[in-house]
Parts: C-alpha cells; structure tokens; sequence
C-alpha cells in the first residue's frame, strides 16, 4: 500500500540517488575486543497520559475486549509479545501538572490536564498503573513531578509504592495493597530544560531541586534507582552532575528526529534514513559529559523517550493560541508509519547496543496510539511495522554484543548521507551461536554483505538462515484489516565470495551457529 502523496515524494528522492552499489559492504570481527552484554531494558516502552494512549488505549473499562480490571487484553497480550522489560509513566510533559494522591484511593476526581489541555478522570493512577505492569510482566518506572510539584510530594510517593511503615505506607494498605509495589525505577522530573515544560527550571534552579529531592526520595527507600531530566547539552547535564551527580543512578535523555509539525506531510522516506545516524551523536555527546564529570564507569544513559517521529500535537508552548485537538487524530494516520519506522528504530536499537557500557535502558515512546508500534481502535489493534522490529530484538538478539569493524557505501539524499547498511553482530555467552541484524536502508535495491564466516568460527554454508522484515514498498504499512508487513523466515544463498543479499528497505535478521 503506498499513499499517493508519499509514493511522489520518494520518487523525487530517488532520483537524487547516486549511481549502483557494490559489493564493498562487509564487517569483520574484533577479535582483541570483549564482547559486552547488554541490559533487555533498552527494549522498554513509554506511556503517557496524552490523546488515547491511557484511555482508549491500555485502559477501557467497558470494552468487550478488556479484563475485569478495565485494561485491553488484546494490548497486554501485544506488549508480552515484545517481552517489554520497563515502561516508564505518566509522562511526559503531563506528569509536570499531575499530582498523584489525586488518582489513589475511592474517592477520586476528574481534574483539569494542564500540559494537554484536557479533563483526565483520574481512574487510571498509580495503583491500575502497578497492576497493569504486573499483568505485562514489566517493571514500573515512575516519572515524578518537578514541575508544579515538591520535593516532599515525590518522596511521598516512594513512600506510598515502597514503605511498610508511615502515612503513606498506610494508605496503600486501606487501598487494597497491604504489601508494597517496590517500585525500582524512579526519575526526578522531565523535560525541565524546556519551554514546553510547565514548570520550567533553569539550571541554577534545577540542581539544587535534583538534589534535595533525591535526599527525600533515598529516605523513603535506600534502594531506588534515581534518574534526572537531562540533555546532550554540557551546559545543563554537566552542573547537574557536579552537583547532584553523586546521588544519581541514570541521566535521561530523549530524542525524536522528524517533526510532522513542519509539514502537514510526513518527511520523505530518504528523509528519514538521513536521521538514522542522529542517535549516535546524542548518546557521544552525553558519553563525553559524564566522562568529564567523573562518572562515566557508574551513572548510566537512560534514553527513556525516543522515537523516529515526534508526537503531533500544534500548539503545545503555544497556550495563548491554544490547541488544535483534530489534528492530533493525523497520529493515527496509518499510512504514516512505513518502513522507515521499522528502519530507523532497528538502527536506533543498534546505537544504544553498540553503546551498552553506557547506554542501559531505552524507552520506545509510546508504547500505544500517538507514534507507537501497537495501535489501539475499539475493534482490536494494529501491529504497526516498528512493532515487528521491537519484537525480533526483544525475541532473537543473543545477550551479548560483538565488536565489529564495518565497511559500508554512502546512501546520498541531496547533501545528506548514511551508511546504506546498520550492522549489528550478538552473540550468545560461549561464541558458538550468532545473530547478524542487517538494515538496508535502501529504498529500491538489495545490497550485498560480506560476512566474517572466519571471525565467528563458523563454517561458511551454502545458505544462511534469515528472518527478514520488509514491505512491498519502502512505503508499505499495516492499517486496520490488512496486517501484511510482517516478518518471514527464509534462506538466504551465500555466494562464493562469501556475500549474502540484504533486500531492499529492510531489517534482516541472520542465524549462523
């Protein structure tokens, strides 16, 4: 399926293509360098309390197709298929107005939603929120208030997951939960760097708020993991470490790099491989940081938003014009998420896995409706194409990255460029097993690879085993009643010289052993 509008804006694109590739993509194994494994976490999730991610999508009390608690069985059955291992709520700019003793306990009522601009009824807190991660089998990662709220007001929510004893501690009893919720994953604020965000801070404001407030919150419970909002930027990220560094577990970075607000049409698909090297330049420019602050061998990166495309919403940092609430409906858009969704989130799960030193959790934003990979209607759910890709590296990456050296061509838009190919090698604890994930962002050609049968250990066969996820098109989707964009299993031919063919505007996955 291509949408007329995009169809003509890659024909344009391809047109500014050089000429043919060649056989010069390879990679070779390091082998003077340790393999290093990586924490699952980086395949975790985000949910925010915007438009229909929360109600209308994980959360429908009334829907045939929900459990007696009111949540989508149909989407916690999709969130078990990608074995999500963390998904960090309620926000997000909505988190920065939320006030959580508001949604716990019977008595609760609907409030005005200051960052989205609409009522939230508060049915879906803490406690449904506890609840449906335990269903999922993920763990919960709160996002605290630092924008409106007080530091006592985010330790008081420690208090309420994790204590025993205290005000709080009690409540959670009265409320049906006698034993605590040890919530592990906790991070003070977000997004305060911006203008976007109610309650915004400056720097001088903001460490010594992270500071006092992670005092609070150790004193509720020792045994947390504490996260601050931070940017690739040194001159916010590198204060706040001087500062606050000490008490800190995780810096959280976020990133989105296609902005449907630019245009009332999505980028063009070459437009959006341009962005797939975009990543890797956050996540070194945050490297260097912690490096210079002392605390690059224990603070870790949390990429706890992130997605090809940001969220369409006009008018957010804009209160005096106020909201354009239609448009956020364009999220749904099926056609809008191509095969350049699948792509760019393999080559983003690549970057944060050739970074696994630093790089320990990563959160795809969201998980549900708006830009996410499930899409959520009253009739059932779509798969949308970067669900597949989620769901082959939670479910077949081995646990531990290989170093490589890679050789790959240019793949040119105008002045632009990437390399053609992402290449990412894992493998399991002994060496004997290995899974090769290959994207080809190329639009319309297979590329060949050289592979280091040598390197592995491995005889070289006469074919390889491969699951590839591609499209008929490098703009084909899923959409309601035609989920065709899947991925299937094949072998593929190893040419004498020991290249296979990676098809065309795909994630391909290969299993030698």
């Amino acid at each position: 399926m291509i949408h007329n509008g995009l169809a003509l804006a890659l024909a344009i694109s391809v047109s500014l293509l050089g000429t043919g590739l060649h056989a010069q993509n390879s990679f070779r194994v390091k082998s003077s360098e340790e393999r290093q494994e990586y924490n699952p976490m980086i395949f975790g999730a985000f949910l925010e309390h915007f438009d229909n991610q929360v109600y209308g999508g994980v959360f429908c009390p009334g829907s045939p197709l929900a459990d007696e608690d009111g949540f989508r069985k149909d989407v916690i059955e999709a969130v078990k298929e990608l074995k999500v291992p963390i998904v960090r709520w309620p926000g997000g700019c909505f988190v920065s107005a939320y006030h959580w003793k508001d949604a716990v306990g019977p008595n609760r009522q609907a409030v005005w939603d200051k960052a989205w601009q609409v009522e939230d009824p508060n049915t879906f807190g803490t406690d449904e929120f506890i609840k449906w991660c335990r269903k999922v089998g993920c763990e919960p990662f709160i996002c605290t208030n630092a924008g409106t709220g007080t530091m006592e007001e985010m330790s008081d929510w420690v208090e309420y997951c994790n204590q025993t004893k205290g005000k709080f501690a009690r409540q959670r009893a009265e409320n049906g939960h006698p034993e605590p919720f040890n919530v592990k994953y906790w991070s003070i604020g977000n997004e305060n760097w911006g203008r976007h965000e109610l309650g915004e801070k400056s720097i001088d404001e903001w460490c010594p708020l992270v500071t006092e407030s992670a005092k609070l919150m150790l004193s509720a419970d020792k045994n947390i993991n504490l996260f601050a909002a931070a940017t690739p930027n040194r001159d916010w990220t590198y204060p706040l470490l001087k500062k606050a560094g000490y008490l800190l577990d995780y810096v959280s970075i976020h990133g989105y790099w296609v902005w449907h607000d630019i245009s009332k049409d999505p980028n063009t698909y070459l437009q959006c491989m341009m962005r797939t090297d975009n990543p890797e330049t956050e996540i070194s420019k945050t490297i260097s940081i912690l490096d210079e602050a002392g605390y690059g061998d224990r603070i870790k990166i949390a990429f706890d938003e992130w997605n090809l495309r940001g969220w369409y919403h006009p008018g957010i940092a804009e209160l005096k014009k106020g909201y354009d609430y239609a448009a956020r409906r364009e999220n749904d858009f099926a056609y809008t998420y191509t095969m350049a969704d699948a792509i760019f989130s393999a080559c983003f799960l690549n970057t944060c896995l050739r970074h696994s030193d630093h790089v320990d959790i990563a959160c795809i934003s969201p998980i549900t409706n708006t830009r996410g990979p499930i899409f959520v209607h009253p009739e059932g759910i779509v798969r949308r194409t970067h669900f597949y890709t989620m769901k082959m590296y939670s479910n077949d990456l081995l646990p531990y990255v290989v170093p490589t050296a890679n050789i790959v061509e240019d793949l040119s838009d105008g002045d632009s460029s990437t390399g053609v190919l992402d290449i990412l090698l894992t493998s399991d604890k002994e060496g004997k097993k290995y899974v090769c994930s290959v994207s080809n962002k190329h639009p319309e050609k297979a590329v060949p690879l050289t592979l280091d049968f040598k390197g592995m250990g491995v005889k070289a066969p006469k074919k390889v085993s491969a699951r590839i996820l591609s499209g008929n098109s490098a703009l084909d989707y899923n959409d309601i009643g035609d989920e065709h964009v899947k991925p299937y299993d094949t072998a593929l031919p190893v040419n004498k010289d020991g290249t296979v063919s990676i098809p065309a505007h795909s994630v391909t996955f290969l299993f030698f052993e």
